[in-house]
């Protein structure tokens, strides 16, 4: 099992969608947080839930209703390889990339974090930490 220090950025803040301070707060942040860039989370399953807010967010309020209009906006071409990533979590969720998601369905939208969430961090998700991520979305 790596160490704290050998686990990516994400994992150690138990950010794994690798989210930026910013004025929006979250159930379960830390603050403030000891990372200078990145949010930090109390559990990996709010940091999951926070994913799962912010993907609601961009469907109900700006209308970005696939994989690869979210992934635009969440992974930005003069940051990121945005290609890539679109393709990967197409791939990982079983999801084709200009298919419209149903935000309330768990089985899709757990797919889609956990697809993100290995990009973000270089190792597969622990579906127990999204599922109460996506539990505490609902409760």
């Amino acid at each position: 099992m790596a160490t704290n220090n050998q686990k990516s950025r994400g994992l150690r803040n138990n950010n794994p969608g690798n989210i930026r301070i910013n004025s929006d707060k979250f159930q379960g942040e830390i603050q403030p947080s000891r990372d200078k860039s990145f949010k930090q989370f109390e559990t990996m399953a709010y940091g999951y839930r926070a994913m799962f807010v912010i993907l609601r967010n961009y469907y109900l309020n700006y209308s970005l209703k696939t994989i690869r209009q979210m992934i635009t906006r969440w992974a930005p071409p003069k940051e990121n390889n945005t290609e890539k990533y679109i393709e990967t979590v197409s791939r990982l969720s079983g999801i084709p990339d200009n298919e419209e998601l149903n935000i309330n369905s768990e089985k899709q939208m757990t797919a889609v974090v956990a697809a993100m969430s290995m990009v973000e961090n270089g190792v597969p998700a622990e579906m127990p930490d999204i599922q109460q991520g996506w539990k505490k979305l609902c409760d």
